[in-house]
């Protein structure tokens, strides 16, 4: 399958309970209300649903719509307009070595993440540099090898140790390489830990000290089934690390997509860019955001339809 149908396919929980909303009838208030309730259980959250609904409201009434199905691509187009504004591309060249620290809760599959991201990076050429500075999980340094023997990249680790100074290291030998993308694996935390994410302050200064400016990005990898706890998850660890962007993982089947939409709207003035999501295990399956292409699948277009 080609990514918009896997896109699609890994939508299905949040589809189940809008697609039977467009198989014909009315446009009347009981069509709203259920649309209403669907958009909700699709985690998409109380304020963006009212936002979405008030203004398909007024394009039903302005535009004259009659069926469902114009009523459903008018949906697409508005769920579209809140996603636009984080449909931003990764700036490889910003900084050389462009410096991308990532961060992330236990099992969100960050360290998976980064060996896709590196395939990605390495797929257009770039020189990337691998730092595990999760220092506690010899199974995510482990982890974190393997993504590099399989793309042919380098990875700096340390058996246990400063993970402040594996990410010092590794941003050091990136500049005398030449390299033009240095990623810094951290290790999985909870927001409520605050030691743990004071530490990711400090492995962060730790870069800046190796070179002026970096990290460039700090990226939060999120896990598509986390639902509403992501938004949590998203303010905490930007308050700590000063987040720059997202990737939002497992888009499967088990997550509610809505949930890209509710972040997204959490911070409607300037959001922080969705770099990339994954809908699987593969190593292609993880791409770059479009908001278009989300916005089609989740209300249940057809490629040809999006």
């Amino acid at each position: 399958m080609g990514f918009f149908s896997r896109l699609k396919e890994g939508l299905a929980r949040t589809r189940v309970n809008l697609v039977g909303l467009f198989s014909g009838g009315v446009i009347d208030e009981d069509f709203f209300e259920e649309l209403e309730e669907s958009l909700i259980a699709a985690d998409i959250g109380f304020r963006p649903t009212t936002v979405i609904l008030q203004r398909l409201r007024d394009t039903v009434k302005l535009k004259g719509l009659k069926t469902r199905d114009e009523v459903r691509l008018a949906l697409r187009d508005e769920i579209e307009r809140m996603l636009a504004p984080a449909a931003q591309p990764l700036k490889l060249d910003a900084a050389k070595p462009l410096v991308i620290m990532m961060a992330g809760v236990n099992g969100a599959g960050k360290t998976t993440t980064i060996g896709k991201l590196a395939k990605w990076l390495a797929a257009r050429d770039k020189k990337v540099l691998l730092a595990a500075a999760d220092t506690f999980r010899a199974a995510a340094r482990e982890q974190l090898a393997v993504w590099g023997e399989r793309n042919k990249i380098e990875v700096i680790a340390q058996n246990g140790g400063d993970p402040a100074a594996v990410v010092f290291d590794a941003v050091s030998a990136g500049r005398a390489r030449g390299m033009d993308v240095v990623i810094a694996d951290t290790a999985g935390r909870l927001p409520t830990q605050t030691n743990l994410m004071e530490e990711l302050g400090r492995i962060r200064r730790s870069q800046a000290k190796a070179m002026e400016g970096a990290p460039h990005e700090v990226i939060l990898v999120v896990d598509g089934t986390n639902g509403q706890n992501a938004l949590a998850q998203v303010k905490t660890f930007d308050a700590y690390a000063s987040l720059t962007g997202l990737i939002v993982t497992k888009l499967d089947g088990t997550a509610k997509g809505g949930v890209l939409v509710a972040i997204t709207a959490e911070r409607a003035a300037s959001p922080l860019p969705i770099y990339f999501v994954g809908v699987g295990e593969q190593i292609d399956d993880l791409q770059p955001f479009d908001a278009h292409a989300f916005a089609s699948a989740l209300v249940g277009l057809d490629e040809r339809e999006a």
